[in-house]
C-alpha cells in the first residue's frame, strides 16, 4: 500500500510544479497526445506557453475480494512559433490482498505499468499539415514485453475538420527494441501508422478514439483507446476510458492483447 501512497503523492508534487507555468483557456477540453486523444477545438497556446493536464483514478475493494488500483497521468503540451512539443507520462499499479493456507495476510502486484513519451512536431508544411519525431519507453512488468522502447518519424495531417468532428493521421518509419518476458531481447525496423478521431458530441461532452500500429519483421504492436469526457466546471472533467494493447507475438503462457477499463478525474490548466 506505501507504493500506492507514494505513487499519488508524485503525482500530486509533479500537478503542483507544473501549475504556476501553465496557461490555457479555461473551459476547453484536455489536450491530446500520442496515448490519448485530442480535443476538437485545440486551446489556443501563447509562444512559448504551455497547456496541462493530469488525471488520476484509484479503485479500493474490501471483503471477498480485497486490493487496490490507481492509474494516473500527466500531459504537457508547449507551443513555439514553429514547434509543438507533447510530453507523456503514465502509470497503472494493481495490488491484490489474499489469505495463504494458514490464514496469513498476503500482498501481491498483478500489473505494474510505466510509460513516457515524447513528441517535437514541425508547423512550417502548410495548414493542417506537420512533420514530426516521437519516441516513447513503457515498462510493464507482467507484460509480454517488459520492456519497448520505440522512435519514428513522419508525417500527419488534418484530414478532416468540421468543426464539431475531426480526423487526424500520422504515417512514417521507425525503429524499436524491446525485452520479452522470456528475458531475449527483440529490435528492428518498423512502419508506423496513427489516426485520431474526435467528436464534441455536446458543449460539454466529448469522444474521442486513437489507434497507433507499429509493424516489424517479427512483432505488430498496437494501442488503441476509447473515452468520453464531460465537463464539471472550467477546470474538472471526468473520463471514462477504454484501452487495448496487442502483439501479434507473444512468449507462451502470455496472452496477445491486455485491455484496461477506467474512470477518472481530470484536472486541466
Amino acid at each position: 500500500m506505501k507504493s500506492f501512497n507514494s505513487l499519488a503523492k508524485t503525482l500530486a508534487l509533479a500537478l503542483c510544479a507544473v501549475h504556476g507555468a501553465a496557461q490555457a483557456e479555461p473551459d476547453l477540453p484536455m489536450v491530446g497526445n500520442v496515448h490519448a486523444p485530442l480535443s476538437v477545438a485545440l486551446p489556443e497556446i501563447p509562444e512559448g506557453g504551455w497547456f496541462t493536464s493530469a488525471e488520476l483514478g484509484a479503485i479500493t475493494t474490501s471483503g471477498n475480494t480485497s486490493g487496490t488500483s490507481i492509474t494516473g497521468k500527466i500531459d504537457a503540451r508547449h507551443e513555439t512559433a514553429n514547434w509543438s512539443h507533447e510530453f507523456v507520462v503514465s502509470g497503472f499499479f494493481k495490488e491484490d490482498e489474499y489469505e495463504d493456507d494458514e490464514g496469513n495476510v498476503e500482498k501481491s502486484k498483478s500489473a505494474e505499468r510505466f510509460a513516457a513519451s515524447a513528441k517535437a512536431s514541425l508547423k512550417l508544411l502548410g495548414e493542417g499539415k506537420r512533420a514530426f519525431i516521437l519516441g516513447s519507453h513503457v515498462n510493464d512488468r507482467f507484460g509480454a514485453y517488459t520492456r519497448y522502447s520505440s522512435v519514428s518519424v513522419g508525417h500527419g495531417s488534418n484530414w478532416f475538420n468540421t468543426g464539431d468532428k475531426s480526423l487526424d493521421v500520422e504515417i512514417g518509419p521507425g525503429y524499436f527494441a524491446g525485452e520479452r518476458a522470456t528475458g531475449d531481447d527483440e529490435s528492428g525496423l518498423t512502419v508506423r501508422g496513427a489516426a485520431q478521431f474526435r467528436w464534441r458530441v455536446s458543449p460539454s461532452a466529448y469522444f474521442a478514439q486513437s489507434v497507433s500500429v507499429e509493424k516489424g519483421t517479427s512483432n505488430t504492436h498496437s494501442v488503441a483507446e476509447t473515452s468520453l469526457s464531460t465537463k464539471i466546471n472550467s477546470t474538472m472533467q471526468m473520463k471514462a476510458g477504454f484501452s487495448a494493447r496487442n502483439d501479434t507475438s507473444v512468449p507462451a503462457g502470455k496472452k496477445n492483447t491486455d485491455t484496461q477499463t477506467s474512470l477518472t478525474m481530470v484536472y486541466s490548466f
